[in-house]
């Protein structure tokens, strides 16, 4: 029996030893050995308090984080959606000002309204209102580039903090569920130590000592609490063993790395909000800036050639020198009274007198109309030449050399009247009619040769020689004109345009696997011999087929990874190979913004832009140009200055965006839209003047405008 005792109290002695000795939890360290990893490579300018670090550290530093990260995310979508609003309003605010610009510009053009000095002056100051609603468009475009910028930018965020939500909270719940399951098995062996305490001290009272074979005694009783109390002791210690290596990860890594990611997408997101922030604030002043710089432009040596002030173009409004111009341009319909006198009848004049009468009647007719009057008009004479002197309808007839002779008042009746023959002189400056619209006699029929694409598809056309109407070796393919009127005889039948007016994909010849991007259009001319890349042929067909309805085509952005995936095909696979056609829409993944942003990516990256920069300065003097008529003449000038290969591929690319503003009604693009999309990519970053961005447009604006007139529409 003492044996059984000094035995069952060694038992004893065991079980609070292992339940009071050292199998205990580590409690969290300390703040600086709970971050080491996170804290070193943070070369932050000031350390952070000590109570943020308690609570980054602490359990609930991962949950509040993330209720952080949540309000950035916030914050960015909230400026993302005023900037989208805040664009929509520039953008129509631009537009309707465009509108009442043009329509007031037509209305000062009219007869019904002043002339003179103040129509030239209002019309200049329209023009700065003109310019002022370009800035707006770009800042606009500007806005809504930043509103997408930062809506990928919550997405981002978004998935950043799902994904350190599952496994920081996932680490947290291992090891509050370990150390729940350590508490039930302590709690399960501390009730088995005391029924094994009482049972060994007699004190049985409550406790059951049937068995299945019956009751059982004091002895077996007590055996049986001591092997379930053993039990439970090793199990309490193995549930503490894994509570203690749950925290420790915990502690160690899985809180720690939870915790910095979640610091440094807040501060990503933090940091980016911040920036928008500040180019939004940018914007504004380069708005204001322009806007003011078009009011009231620089003055001394940094002040552009022919620029001047709203004020003073206002104060050179002269109503007297307008007075007299519109009153003195009536002086030639002034009829001279015949002189006044007392005409006696020769029935009652005395008969010596009726000569001398009758030889003053003869005297005192009144004079006959001289030549200085009007003569009665036996017709109005048909100009028959270019509807736009100067200018060339054909890219390579030089500009005509006629100067008309417009005879002055002052010469003789005798010279007027042999100069101009049954023709009406001159009218006044003021009555001066307009100059006709800018509009080549459109042709009644058109032949089929017309249904071909411009430029050579097969190896045999290739191999043609040029023929002798292309003085530049180009066989374009659509015929030669001379710039004059075309006789009934050599006038080229039409047909009505197809539905679809891109042409079938040509076939390259070039090596597979060579790369399309990165090169000019020269190299490319040279290794594949088609005019136009193959990149924006196929590109132009895709949109022309599927996306010519698409609202904001070319103005918004497509996918990133379509883009990317796009690119690499035309850089890598052979020019014939099936995914490169873009008739079929799968190849695009039917998406039109993302073949559209391939294209001007394909012009960006230009190593000359398609417009040269040899050619940029005169471009933009041709767009500093106020009337009308004389800025078309003179960019119809600098495109046909162009490279063959540029010429090309900006006719082709023209064309298209002419049929692209015809449904204006559908993609809400115009020309206005299109000119500030394409004018950086088309004639690269303007160098030096703010202005610049804006008669960057005006080029793009002014040949969309004229496109059938600068380009031959085959």
């Amino acid at each position: 029996m003492s044996d059984r005792n000094s035995r069952e109290s060694t038992n004893g002695d065991h079980v609070n030893g292992g339940r009071n000795g050292s199998l205990s939890i580590p409690t969290s360290p300390s703040v600086p050995q709970a971050l080491p990893a996170a804290s070193s490579p943070v070369a932050a300018p000031s350390a952070p308090p000590a109570a943020v670090e308690n609570v980054l550290t602490s359990s609930i530093g991962i949950s509040t984080l993330l209720d952080r990260l949540k309000q950035s995310i916030a914050s960015a979508r909230d400026l993302a959606s005023f900037l989208k609003k805040r664009s929509s309003l520039e953008e129509e605010q631009a537009n309707g000002l465009k509108r009442l610009v043009r329509a007031h510009l037509e209305s000062i053009r009219r007869p019904d309204g002043k002339a003179g000095s103040y129509a030239r002056q209002v019309g200049e100051m329209l023009r700065v209102h003109e310019r002022m609603a370009d800035n707006g468009m770009q800042f606009a475009l500007s806005l809504h580039q930043m509103h997408e910028d930062l809506n990928e930018l919550g997405n981002a965020m978004e998935r950043g903090r799902k994904q350190w939500k599952h496994d920081g909270l996932d680490a947290e719940k291992r090891a509050s569920d370990a150390e729940s399951a350590m508490q039930k098995a302590k709690a399960r062996y501390d009730s088995l130590a005391e029924q094994y305490d009482r049972a060994k001290t007699g004190d049985t009272k409550g406790s059951r000592r049937l068995g299945i074979k019956g009751p059982k005694s004091a002895e077996q009783h007590e055996s049986d609490l001591l092997s379930k109390t053993q039990a439970a002791d090793a199990d309490y210690e193995e549930k503490v063993r894994q509570a203690r290596t749950q925290r420790e990860q915990l502690v160690r890594t899985g809180r720690p790395n939870a915790v910095k990611a979640l610091r440094d997408l807040i501060n990503e997101c933090d940091h980016a909000l911040t920036l928008q922030l500040q180019k939004y604030a940018t914007f504004n002043e380069k708005l204001l800036l322009g806007n003011g710089l078009a009011v009231s432009p620089l003055e001394g040596k940094d002040a552009a050639v022919g620029s001047r002030s709203m004020r003073d173009t206002l104060h050179d409004i002269d109503n007297d020198g307008d007075f007299h111009g519109y009153v003195g341009s009536y002086s030639g319909k002034i009829s001279r009274p015949s002189d006044i006198h007392y005409e006696q009848h020769p029935t009652l004049a005395s008969k010596q007198q009726q000569p001398q009468q009758a030889s003053m009647g003869a005297s005192s007719q009144p004079p006959t109309m001289s030549a200085t009057n009007y003569p009665p008009s036996g017709g109005l004479a048909v100009n028959t030449s270019n509807s736009q002197p100067g200018s060339m309808n054909n890219r390579f007839s030089g500009p005509q050399q006629t100067q008309p002779t417009t005879p002055s008042y002052s010469q003789t009746p005798q010279s007027a009247s042999s100069q101009y023959g049954n023709q009406q002189p001159p009218m006044p400056e003021p009555y001066r009619t307009q100059q006709p619209a800018y509009n080549p006699s459109p042709q009644s029929a058109r032949d089929p040769a017309y249904n071909s694409p411009p430029y050579p598809t097969t190896l045999q056309d290739r191999a043609l020689p040029a023929s002798p109407a292309g003085p530049r070796g180009v066989t374009s393919g659509y015929p030669p004109h001379s710039g004059g009127i075309i006789s009934p005889s050599t006038q080229q039948p039409s047909f009505p345009p197809q539905e679809s007016h891109a042409p079938p994909p040509p076939a390259h010849s070039g090596p597979p696997g060579q790369p399309v991007f990165g090169l000019s259009l020269q190299s490319l001319f040279d290794r594949d011999a088609t005019p136009v890349p193959l990149i924006v042929h196929q590109s132009l067909l895709a949109i022309d087929t599927f996306g010519l309805d698409t609202e904001g085509i070319y103005r918004l952005s497509g996918t990133s990874s379509h883009v990317t995936q796009l690119r690499n095909a035309f850089n890598t696979l052979p020019p014939s190979h099936p995914s490169l056609d873009f008739r079929n829409p799968a190849n695009f993944f039917h998406d039109v913004n993302s073949v559209a942003t391939l294209l001007k990516r394909f012009f960006a990256e230009l190593p000359d832009p398609l417009l040269t920069r040899e050619g940029y300065g005169s471009f933009i003097e041709a767009a500093r140009i106020e009337d009308e008529g004389a800025r078309r003449d003179a960019l119809h000038g600098c495109v046909n200055e162009l490279p063959d290969a540029n010429y090309a591929t900006l006719r082709a690319l023209v064309l298209h965006l002419h049929r692209v503003v015809q449904r204006e009604g559908r993609n809400r693009m115009g020309t206005g839209n299109l000119g500030i999309c394409f004018a950086p990519t088309l004639m690269g970053q303007h160098n030096g003047q703010i202005g610049d961005a804006g008669l960057q447009a005006r080029v793009l604006d002014t040949i969309l405008i004229n496109t059938t007139s600068i380009f031959d529409d085959d």
